[in-house]
């Protein structure tokens, strides 16, 4: 399934909320302004105190004390919003009847919890059922609340607060969307540089299944192509013979060249899709006799010997076989001409084995175009399917490649 950038930013941003049950460490800025509103609703709030205080009517527990914790609290507001809102709503009903100027100041108050909480705070059905008792809290502290009186000189201070208060939200609204784009684009790039790693991981493993499909039939083109030249003067019969061989290796490796082709433009939609849907489909098991079949006409003596109860494997696991046997065998018929080949294939209940041997021989004037990248892409193609590779050289001479492949029991 392919997921969008834009759900993975919010996916991640919904993760580190989930995981830290904070929101991330504040701005310097963001603290001081906080920490500035707590202040001057607090002195505002301390002042109505003093008024009441004077006049008389202060209640010394719930004014005194309760009073000047609510604004106190808006200090941080942002570390814990949910926690902040809870607190202002449990204590500011109960200084309502304390001064109508007082229960509008708490009102103010609540007002600026509640934003907070639903602004920033992380855990989204609490925040979601604390907004409806916060606006039944509001409706009850306004019922009893008025607009306070200021002198004609705050009045100008008292306006900006609020503007300021707006400007500075939007500048830090500002700053978080510039803070998602950031992280945004890097997530672009990162996703770039997997595509990137994920077509180079492509061209490798096109250029493995290139060695496999060309190396062993133009392998065997060459040595009969010699052989041909040799003998095309003496026994024109046999060169003819040789040279229709190099004739159906060539055309095995075209049709196995344009299926490797293919596979790169399997998702278009132009004039050839068609014609890669009528592409021989890949080698298997079965294809081993034909295999066999076209060392032999090279002039190598091949035995093929399958044991045990056959029974159907995982196409890539065949696939994977048969390039074993496949590049086996092409190793031999440039590395040790003129040996006798046998291969081996065994059917066991939990594993299918695959051996190539040969009993050793003199190099052919191919072989000093490998470079053993055959046996490391073998290698790289049987890790994918859990199964090993060994090769070496034989106790007795020649050559032994086999490989193990994990199988499910029947």
């Amino acid at each position: 399934m392919n997921v969008s950038i834009a759900d993975r930013l919010v996916s991640t941003d919904r993760q580190d909320g989930a995981s830290t049950g904070h929101l991330p460490r504040l701005a310097g800025r963001s603290r001081a302004f906080d920490a500035a509103l707590a202040l001057i609703l607090t002195l505002i709030s301390v002042r109505y105190v003093t008024i009441m205080n004077v006049a008389g009517t202060a209640d010394w527990i719930g004014s005194v004390l309760l009073v000047p914790l609510a604004p106190a609290l808006l200090a941080v507001r942002r570390l814990f919003p949910l926690a902040v809102l809870w607190t202002v709503m449990a204590v500011t009903p109960l200084i309502r009847h304390d001064s109508p100027d007082i229960a509008f100041c708490a009102g103010v108050v609540c007002i600026v919890a509640a934003y907070s909480a639903a602004a920033y705070g992380v855990h989204r059905v609490p925040t979601l059922v604390s907004l409806p008792v916060a606006a039944a809290v509001l409706a009850v502290l306004f019922t009893n609340a008025k607009l306070p009186h200021f002198p004609n000189g705050a009045v100008a201070i008292l306006v900006l607060i609020p503007v300021f208060a707006a400007a500075y939200e939007i500048r830090m609204w500002r700053h978080r969307v510039d803070e998602g784009r950031a992280r945004l684009s890097i997530l672009e790039r990162e996703q770039v540089e997997a595509l990137n790693r994920a077509v180079e991981h492509e061209r490798a493993r096109i250029a493995r299944e290139l060695h496999d499909v060309v190396t062993h039939n133009v392998g065997v083109m060459v040595i009969q192509a010699g052989a041909a030249r040799k003998i095309m003067d003496a026994a024109p019969d046999q060169a003819r013979e040789a040279l229709l061989a190099v004739e159906t290796s060539g055309r095995a490796a075209m049709t196995e060249l344009r299926h490797v082709m293919g596979l790169l433009t399997m998702d278009s939609d132009g004039p050839d899709a068609a014609a890669t849907a009528d592409l021989t489909p890949q080698p298997g098991l079965n294809r081993l006799e034909a295999l066999v079949a076209g060392v032999r006409q090279a002039g190598m003596p091949v035995e093929l010997t399958v044991a045990g109860q056959q029974r159907p494997v995982p196409p890539g696991v065949e696939l994977a076989a048969y390039r074993v046997v496949q590049e086996a065998l092409t190793n031999t018929v440039k590395h040790a001409s003129g040996a006798t080949a046998e291969v081996t294939v065994e059917f066991a209940v939990d594993q299918l084995r695959v051996e190539v041997t040969d009993t050793g021989g003199r190099p052919s004037a191919s072989a000093s175009s490998g470079n053993g990248r055959g046996l490391i892409g073998l290698r790289e193609r049987l890790v994918v399917y859990g199964g090993t590779l060994h090769t070496g050289p034989r106790p007795r001479g020649g050559y032994r490649v086999e490989a193990l492949i994990p199988l499910e029991a029947p």
